[in-house]
């Protein structure tokens, strides 16, 4: 699995989510549960993980959307 995201805010964290399902992408988050144990206080960042062969069309995704930086 290949992380594409990394983030404390879980309403962005939600919003990747959506518009992963909506482009048919399965992923998961990773250090959910860790980040609740600690309190929810910011010091362990949830990451969103998908399968490797979706990774480039996860970050095109990612990239309309405006949540990452097109890649040269």
């Amino acid at each position: 699995m290949i992380e594409i995201y990394r983030t404390n805010d879980i309403v962005k964290l939600s919003w990747i989510q959506a518009l992963m399902s909506d482009a048919g992408i399965e992923c998961v988050v990773l250090d959910q549960h860790a980040s609740i144990i600690e309190g929810s206080i910011g010091a362990i960042q949830r990451r969103i993980m998908v399968l490797e062969e979706d990774a480039n069309q996860a970050r095109r995704v990612l990239t309309d959307a405006g949540e990452l930086e097109e890649q040269p």
